[in-house]
């Protein structure tokens, strides 16, 4: 086939599907799907997720079970936003006998409702380092929250959490303000620090929040004694907030909207790596048994209709609950079940291709099976299984969900359906927490309506008899 005409029967498929609307949106969203893999590295707020999904280290800083950020335009009461904070100044004043103190502030813009869930301060350090870390209201009263000498670091994250570390301080905050009378039914450990740092310094506060907002400056002091061998540097600190990130958090603090890019490339994965793989299979096996017909055909589609007989989905549960699963022995399972949706629709055209004149002038000229299949055959079928190709990814992405909405999917990837798990593991129906089972969902019944347009576009014009141009 020449390259003129290769790009003629290009072209005009092209204009034929062009008039396809569900296909066209179909292609867009693919496309849109692919950029997110691309740009995958670019676009995730945890740059880490596919590493640390199940690490809880990394999620500590995080509020548990938090609704998105954008609930926040719903809401008449506002919640504070989940924010790091990573632009601290840095002050050194120069002390007797080569000693210094190392001062970094970070400023926190407080425009919320309701108080932030915990303050948590990191830093890393170096040596020996006695340790202050305050906080300066916007009435101008600084409190602090943790005095600590740090001994041995050796480069170091220093954690600090006010809800922890300054409980005490806190409280003694407010005693301030009340009575002793006033704070008898409370206790340090009753009060949340943060309704107390964020709350207006007035009498009664400990019963009532009355935010004040402005500017909070949060401060970490050090003194280094010894400038060549300690130190501290790096400073940023977690406002925790609410509600956090796009689609927010589920009950283990994990960030839902990276969980989410995360898993796309390998719904695209499962779906174009088993489509493809079976689909080819289908294709070769309808046109074998086709072109060779008698006891061939016979054996064949008997193998056939017992394979086609099996249900997938039992299969791959009991492999998955006997074996180690692994997303790639999961992908051979299902093409080991799928190559059989193409066959006869193939083999139906594969009769029909080798009675033509030319298969008969080829075997008259000394042709081999194999060329006359693979030269003769092959080229003008394989048109009519990209419409099998798209059509069968919805059913291989519904699949390994299904199987890892049971928990036994590959714990070692970030899977839509490992999400859904997740959340059914966590009771998220009955809790409420609608953003932990919705986006998931939903991205699989876009994923397969998406795939499904553009399979039921290309069948149309692929397909003769379902041509009505």
């Amino acid at each position: 086939m020449s390259t003129n005409t290769t790009q003629s029967r290009l072209g005009e498929f092209w204009g034929e599907f062009s008039k396809e609307k569900s296909g066209i949106v179909g292609l867009i969203l693919l496309a849109l799907c692919v950029l997110v893999v691309i740009f995958e590295p670019l676009i995730l707020p945890w740059k880490e997720v596919n590493n640390k999904w199940r690490d809880i280290d990394y999620w500590q800083d995080n509020p548990a079970s938090a609704p998105p950020e954008w609930t926040n335009f719903f809401s008449k009461t506002k919640s504070p936003v989940t924010q790091r904070l990573t632009k601290a100044t840095r002050e050194e004043v120069d002390l007797e006998g080569g000693a210094k103190m190392v001062t970094y502030t970070l400023d926190y813009k407080y425009e919320a409702d309701r108080a932030p869930l915990d303050v948590i301060f990191h830093i890393s350090g170096t040596g020996d380092i006695p340790m202050v870390v305050s906080i300066e209201r916007p009435d101008g009263v600084k409190v602090d929250l943790f005095q600590r000498f740090e001994q041995g670091l050796a480069n170091q994250d220093i954690r600090i959490s006010a809800d922890n570390d300054g409980r005490n301080s806190a409280f003694a905050f407010v005693k301030r303000y009340e009575s002793e009378e006033a704070l008898e039914a409370y206790s340090s450990s009753s009060l949340r620090t943060t309704d107390l740092l964020f709350n207006t310094a007035q009498q009664g506060m400990a019963r009532q929040f009355k935010p004040l907002k402005g500017t909070y400056k949060l401060i970490a002091q050090a003194m280094i004694m010894d400038p060549a061998n300690m130190d501290i540097k790096d400073p940023y600190v977690v406002v925790t907030g609410s509600v956090s990130g796009l689609l927010g958090t589920d009950d283990s603090k994990r960030d839902l909207a990276s969980g989410l890019i995360a898993g796309m490339k390998w719904a695209l994965l499962i779906g174009f790596l088993t489509s493809v793989v079976s689909v080819v299979i289908g294709v070769l096996y309808g046109i074998i048994t086709a072109y060779f017909g008698g006891r061939v055909d016979s054996v064949m589609m008997f193998i056939f209709q017992i394979v086609n007989s099996i249900p997938v989905l039992p299969v791959l549960i009991v492999i998955s609950a006997v074996f180690k699963p692994n997303i790639y022995m999961l992908i051979l399972v299902m093409v080991l079940f799928f190559w059989t949706g193409s066959v006869m629709t193939v083999r139906s055209m594969a009769l029909q291709i080798k009675e033509e004149t030319y298969i008969e002038a080829a075997k008259a000229l000394g042709a081999k099976n194999g060329r006359i299949i693979f030269r003769h055959m092959v080229p003008l079928l394989i048109p009519y299984s990209f419409a099998s190709m798209a059509l069968s990814v919805p059913s291989a992405i519904v699949y390994e969900s299904s199987v890892s909405l049971l928990g036994l999917g590959d714990a070692t990837i970030v899977t839509w359906g490992q999400i859904l798990h997740d959340a059914m593991q966590g009771a998220a129906v009955l809790k409420g927490l609608w953003w932990w089972i919705v986006p998931p969902g939903l991205l699989i019944a876009i994923m397969g309506m998406m795939f499904a347009f553009i399979g039921f576009s290309m069948d149309k014009i692929l397909h003769p008899k379902l041509q009505t141009r």
